[in-house]
């Protein structure tokens, strides 16, 4: 570090979180302490709280952050350990998707921005087992509407049913599908 410089550090929020996903089964009461790095958007932080609930189960913690870039965002690990599960936030390139593939083989990525080109660039690329992937479009509504609510202590009700994401924060609801995308 630089003279005279000082290291901005994370912002940490606190999630209570009722879960509800009535298409998988899965009802829990969560407490989720995330921290946003510096360089990350609160858009991209909340995409990846939204991701750990849509992805919930047993094994279940998140990553290290930006400043572990061989990590994933979020992972799942079996009882002895070992990552059963790969769930990233974003748009990995296909060399990090195609590593994590031959590694777990299980992997989720969750965008959530507008995936097009991203999508494209993985059609081109070189992944293992390429028509595994689960790739998920987040609905930008329920994330902008979240993002104008959070504070850093937030009590936030998901809910999932029939395919939509329902996330009530404050009495206020917001709703969309999380859209699946396939490769070829």
């Amino acid at each position: 570090m630089l003279p005279g410089r000082v290291a901005i550090s994370a912002t940490i929020y606190r999630f209570t979180i009722s879960l509800s996903d009535v298409d998988r089964g899965v009802y829990e009461a969560l407490d989720l302490r995330v921290a946003q790095h510096p360089s990350e958007s609160k858009h991209r932080m909340l995409a990846r709280v939204l991701a750990y609930g849509l992805c919930f189960e047993e094994g279940i913690e998140l990553g290290r952050g930006l400043s572990t870039p061989d990590d994933p965002a979020i992972a799942v690990k079996n009882l002895r350990g070992e990552m059963s599960r790969w769930i990233d936030v974003g748009f990995p390139q296909p060399d990090r998707l195609h590593r994590a593939m031959k590694a777990v083989g299980r992997v989720a990525v969750y965008a959530h921005k507008e995936p097009t080109t991203w999508l494209r660039d993985l059609e081109r690329g070189k992944i293992h087992d390429k028509a595994s992937l689960e790739l998920w479009s987040l609905p930008s509504a329920v994330i902008d509407a979240l993002e104008r609510r959070i504070s850093r202590n937030t009590t936030l009700a998901l809910t999932v049913n029939d395919g939509v994401l329902y996330a009530e924060v404050d009495g206020v609801t917001s709703e969309g599908s999380p859209v699946r995308h396939t490769l070829g």
